[in-house]
């Protein structure tokens, strides 16, 4: 089963300071609970090819995996694809100006799980989305409190 998670918030912050933190890799374990640390494998700036090496705890299962940057409009949309790792996923940020001055932030995460992942897709969804509604509620308490 496919794995397909859309989440979003309003972040009461201009959209410029918003996807200027949230895109900038060394920033993710302050506000993604399960990151844990974050490596460059290329040299930054982030770009279309850059590679970022992440170690996380997930369904209580460290996983280490390395995204690949794919598309990257500074301001408007990132994806990443994990180029190394246990479970082929494509990560995708977007953010829009919102009414007031805030910047809606939407995360996607999809993926398609195999072999004995696989069965366990439902079970990982339902996680994924726990997780990703925390993790944007902390980076909008994270910027809003700054």
């Amino acid at each position: 089963m496919a794995v397909d998670v859309l989440t979003e918030t309003v972040i009461e912050r201009p959209l410029a300071e918003v996807a200027e933190y949230a895109a900038d890799p060394t920033t993710a374990p302050r506000w993604y609970e399960n990151i844990r640390s974050v490596e460059w494998v290329t040299e930054p700036p982030l770009r279309v090819g850059s590679r970022v090496a992440f170690q996380a705890n997930f369904l209580g299962r460290v996983l280490r995996y390395t995204y690949e940057i794919a598309e990257f409009e500074p301001g408007t949309r990132l994806v990443m694809r994990t180029a190394q790792g246990p479970f082929p996923m494509e990560t995708t940020y977007t953010w829009e100006a919102a009414e007031g001055g805030g910047t809606r932030m939407t995360l996607r995460n999809r993926g398609e799980p195999a072999g004995f992942s696989r069965m366990a897709g439902p079970v990982m969804a339902a996680a994924i989305r726990r997780a990703n509604r925390a993790d944007l509620a902390r980076i909008k308490a994270l910027l809003e409190n700054a």
